[in-house]
């Protein structure tokens, strides 16, 4: 790690965020204290196999977890929240504020991954102050954004006050009410800010990004055109838009089921908190869904983004037990592809057309609005913050590009911004902004089974493009084969039949033994260095595979002999029952 940062600055780090969507995850720190803003995750793309989860590097908090003082959240979307619960098996955050419904989620995950006595959740109201740690006073004001229950934070430093955004959009006519705190927004404005932190992700977009209620006429007048069952598929932390196709549907009369996990999870949390409001005769359980006339029902399930495991996912694969596409249905997508998800959707509509799905997607059926806003509420936030330094995030790189320059057009010097990357320091001082020196940034993987190491990925990555070659082999004392080798070829192109690739295999062995048998064999002390044999024949079978295949496939070499044989025998006489188990010595490359 680079750091030449002043003593009495302010460090801000962003683990996550920067050139890429998701993964959020904001250090602050001065002196000796660190707070968190937000914690989150983004999910894997197609080459990465396996992964279920993509998380920021932590290694800058693991070695510092003694500086953490406490974290804030600005809001429940999986991109702010969804790492926190990994995070804490690593490292303890003492303390936790953030948003009602936020907490509320996070508990549930807490509890599930069984750290919850780890942290303590505090919730927080609009314009609640709270201090964390020595140097830090955090005000939570209320903003407006695509799920409920979201603020922007206002951090007075001993250096000044340091706004921001969160996730935002100006949205003046919002579904719950809960209007954005403007005059906060401008009283600090009037008091100076000495920094804005800025979402960047509609950057590039002009005007203002539409409200959320701009949506229900469009969504009304589909749903009552449909004639058959409707399925409808939104992000399941969009509340609003949630609150809206259940209020449409209770409007017309239509019974509701609800499929997914996560989509039951946040509903029922909004429930309990008041953001959503209706009566629970609306639901009923999907197999009771048949009691009902066809055009007198709403199935309101996850998949949205097409992924895999997804409720509508599964349906279009045909794969979900309780629940086919029947001709007549209709298929309402409320949601845009977020980036690097358009061929899973695609692939999804195309699939429930298939099967017979009237499908109503896209841009230009008016049925969704972005959570982020545009250039204009961009300006808004800088006119109302008029701070000294501007710092964009959240976005790709021309995003943070393009949000500079609405900045500079607002008066702010170009030399009082920074556009960064994850893990840079940026020092802010009373009269300075710079990049001072970078903490390690990067990716964890998480799959079922914990955190999957650069190697692994790369074995399955090969194993994707190449597939791959087992050998079973057995050697005796005397350096010959005892009988012809297992060959088996999985996910290898090649022309070259069975018997005459076994051959090959055969031969190089065999040749590797007469060559080599007398550098392994120690007839000295009577024993054979069977792992230097085994790493040389591997390594003649691997340029077999270049030379006659033109493959890089991974080769995986299990090698018998008798003394394993032997050992295993001696274990099996002492008791051990494990020799009917027992697998060759084995070495996958």
């Amino acid at each position: 790690m680079t750091d030449n940062t002043a003593a009495t600055a302010l460090k801000i780090i962003p683990l996550g965020g920067l050139h890429e969507i998701g993964k959020n995850t904001c250090v602050f720190e001065y002196e000796d204290e660190i707070i968190l803003l937000d914690a989150g995750l983004a999910f894997p793309t197609d080459g990465m196999h396996g992964v279920n989860i993509v998380l920021p590097d932590m290694t800058y908090l693991r070695d510092n977890r003694h500086k953490i003082k406490g974290m804030i959240v600005t809001h429940g979307h999986e991109d702010h929240i969804g790492g926190i619960a990994f995070h804490l098996k690593q490292f303890d955050i003492p303390i936790i504020h953030g948003p009602r419904l936020a907490m509320a989620l996070l508990q549930g995950k807490l509890e599930e991954a069984g750290v919850a006595g780890k942290t303590q959740l505090k919730t927080v109201a609009p314009r609640d102050i709270v201090r964390i740690g020595t140097h830090f006073f955090v005000e939570f004001i209320r903003n407006t954004h695509s799920m409920a229950d979201s603020f922007t934070v206002a951090i007075h430093t001993p250096l000044g006050v340091v706004i921001h955004t969160g996730d935002f959009k100006i949205d003046h006519t919002p579904v719950d009410g809960e209007n954005f705190d403007l005059q906060r927004l401008a009283e600090h404005g009037e008091r100076g800010v000495l920094c804005l932190i800025s979402d960047s992700t509609n950057s590039e977009i002009p005007g203002f990004t539409p409200s959320e209620r701009s949506v229900y006429p469009n969504l009304e007048r589909i749903f009552s055109q449909a004639q058959g069952r409707l399925l409808v598929t939104t992000f399941a932390s969009s509340v609003h838009r949630i609150n809206m196709i259940l209020e449409i549907a209770q409007k017309q009369g239509r019974t509701v089921s609800v499929v997914g996990r996560s989509m039951l999870n946040v509903i029922a949390h909004a429930r309990n908190l008041g953001y959503i409001k209706c009566p629970d005769q609306l639901f009923v359980p999907l197999k009771a869904l048949r009691n009902f006339p066809d055009h007198k029902t709403l199935i309101l399930t996850t998949g949205s983004q097409g992924e895999p495991m997804a409720a509508l996912s599964r349906i279009a694969r045909k794969e979900h037990r309780q629940l086919q596409i029947r001709p007549g249905d209709t298929v309402v997508f409320s949601a845009n592809p977020i980036p690097g998800n358009t061929i899973a959707v695609v692939n999804t509509i195309d699939q429930l057309m298939i099967q017979g799905a009237k499908v109503i997607y896209g841009r230009t059926q008016g049925i969704h609005v972005s959570g982020h806003g545009c250039q204009e509420d961009q300006k808004l936030m800088l006119n109302l913050t008029r701070p000294k330094f501007f710092l964009p995030v959240h976005g790709e790189h021309r995003m943070l590009i393009k949000h500079s320059q609405t900045a500079q057009s607002m008066g702010i010097p170009a030399d009082n911004m920074v556009i960064i990357n994850n893990g840079d320091i940026v020092a802010l001082e009373a009269d300075s902004i710079k990049i001072a020196g970078k903490v390690p940034a990067g990716i964890e993987l998480l799959d079922r089974a914990g955190i999957l190491k650069a190697h692994v990925l790369e074995e399955r990555q090969r194993l994707a493009e190449d597939g791959m070659v087992t050998v079973a082999a057995t050697v005796g004392l005397d350096g010959n084969l005892l009988t012809a080798p297992e060959v088996h070829l999985r996910g290898v192109v090649t022309t070259v039949i069975q018997d005459k690739w076994q051959a090959w295999v055969q031969g190089s062995i065999e040749l590797a033994l007469r060559n080599r048998w007398s550098h392994f064999d120690h007839q000295e002390d009577d024993s054979v260095d069977w792992d230097g044999l085994r790493n040389y024949i591997e390594k003649e079978l691997q340029g077999l595979l270049r030379r006659e295949l033109q493959t890089n496939a991974t080769l995986l070499l299990l090698l018998q002999h008798p003394q394993a044989a032997a050992n295993a025998k001696v274990k099996s006489n002492k008791g051990n029952h494990e020799v009917s188990r027992r697998k060759p010595t084995l070495v996958s490359r």
